[in-house]
């Protein structure tokens, strides 16, 4: 299993559990992207700086599997590393789990480059420097 670069440490706080006490499952998507969006800066890729360029890094599909539940006051991590799908697309691999070792959610986050006038285009250079050179994703 190859190994998560990066990893971000959370706390749920109260308003992100529904009405049964636990984490909405759309606050997932939010953990997972606010680590995508740390590990990127931590890579150096400037998304104002690329989208000035004409080129916009989006996500193009996302697959989560919930694994067990969040609770208020819980303490998490989520680890990232980015994969490379296809010349044109690229792979988040993200896993939660709780500060004791439990596993939470694994997720793929799907992603490509668009142009200016929204076709899919090679990733930029700074993308293309941090990407692996496998497509051993999909």
């Amino acid at each position: 299993m190859p190994d998560f670069p990066h990893s971000v440490h959370f706390d749920v706080r109260d308003y992100e559990c529904d009405l049964q006490g636990i984490v909405n499952n759309a606050n997932y998507q939010h953990y997972i992207e606010h680590a995508r969006h740390l590990y990127l800066r931590e890579l150096g890729i400037d998304f104002a700086a690329l989208s000035a360029r004409g080129a916009n890094l989006v996500v193009i599909r996302i697959e989560v599997d919930y694994l067990s539940t969040l609770r208020s006051g819980d303490q998490f991590v989520v680890r990232t590393r980015l994969e490379r799908a296809s010349r044109v697309r690229f792979v988040f691999v993200q896993e939660i789990d709780r500060s004791d070792g439990k596993p939470v959610a694994r997720a793929k986050v799907f992603g490509a480059t668009m142009d200016a006038n929204g076709r899919p285009t090679r990733p930029p250079a700074e993308v293309e420097a941090v990407m692996p050179p496998s497509a051993s994703a999909v």
